[in-house]
């Protein structure tokens, strides 16, 4: 009986702790997924000529590079892309010296919320900064005139629309609302009035409607295509003129390290006069480049992070 009544208090004082006891809740656990990698291309090409009966430059060289970083985060119905694309280029030869063939900087990042079951449809905003690093010129025999520089131009986007993303390698973005800037950060190309930007200003603003198309995948064995396509119309002048301005990157894998690339980019806007006797026409221009060199995937990092609150 003494046994039966000390077994009845310890379970009641027990119970008496465990009602009493204030009672820890999880609440907001959420999970932060990151994935980040990229790819960095390294094409090198050389030629000599030496008492050659067809002609051609005694010496040629090449170095094209290309270097690409992505940074993702996912969330419940968020999502937030970076990508930033890199492309360098130099060539010497006897006949023309040195010069640079590539140069571009473009950084894109585009933040979503889904607002849909699907998880196709995002309400979405955008930022992209277009530009270059080093001067550019044109040349016409021994003469050159200075063409670009850096933030000179730079294009810089800030959207608000709609993303359409049905898969994880193509998104659509429309936007009704756009603002574009051009930068015309250089006095010699600011005083001819160049990119569109009035003569002496260093800033042009429009607003218009944006769209971008953007495709990454492997469509065929080792061949892997990353393409992006972009088109402004201006509401205040000439909203009928498009601007164009695309890329495409094929990239053929030979091995583990090498592989032979082709980029071709497209640009076209109407305030670029680049065409005619005083180049006072707008064109189509072209960028093409081919290379067998060497390339290396940046290792793909994935993080997940699981945040709780505990509230006592």
């Amino acid at each position: 009986m003494g046994h039966w009544i000390l077994a009845q208090d310890i379970s009641v004082t027990k119970l008496r702790t465990e009602t009493s006891r204030t009672i820890r809740k999880e609440l907001d656990t959420t999970h932060w997924n990151w994935k980040q990698g990229g790819l960095y291309n390294f094409n090198l090409s050389q030629s000599s000529l030496s008492n050659w009966a067809a002609g051609g430059d005694n010496f040629n060289m090449s170095l094209n590079t290309y270097f690409n970083y992505y940074f993702f985060f996912k969330k419940a119905h968020q999502n937030l892309d970076n990508n930033i694309d890199v492309n360098l280029g130099f060539i010497q030869s006897t006949s023309l010296g040195g010069r640079k063939n590539d140069d571009r900087l473009d950084f894109l990042s585009k933040y979503g919320y889904q607002i849909d079951t699907s998880g196709m449809w995002f309400i979405s905003g955008l930022f992209n900064l277009r530009s270059q690093f080093f001067d550019g010129f044109s040349f016409s025999g021994t003469n050159s005139t200075l063409t670009s520089s850096f933030l000179a131009p730079a294009y810089i986007i800030l959207s608000a629309g709609l993303d359409f993303k049905p898969t994880p390698h193509f998104s659509i973005f429309f936007s009704p609302l756009t603002s574009r800037t051009t930068l015309l950060l250089n006095n010699t190309l600011s005083n001819l009035g160049k990119y569109g930007v009035p003569v002496g200003d260093k800033i042009s603003k429009e607003v218009g409607t944006f769209i971008t198309v953007n495709y990454n995948n492997t469509i065929a064995t080792n061949i892997n295509y990353k393409g992006r396509a972009d088109f402004f119309s201006n509401y205040n002048q000439k909203p009928e003129n498009i601007n164009l301005y695309m890329t495409n990157m094929f990239s053929f894998k030979i091995n583990k390290y090498f592989s032979a690339s082709y980029n071709l980019d497209l640009i076209y806007d109407d305030k670029i006069k680049i065409f005619g006797p005083l180049k006072t026409s707008p064109g189509l221009q072209v960028k093409s480049v081919i290379g067998i060199g060497f390339q290396k995937t940046l290792q793909v990092k994935k993080k997940i992070v699981e945040r709780k609150n505990l509230k006592g």
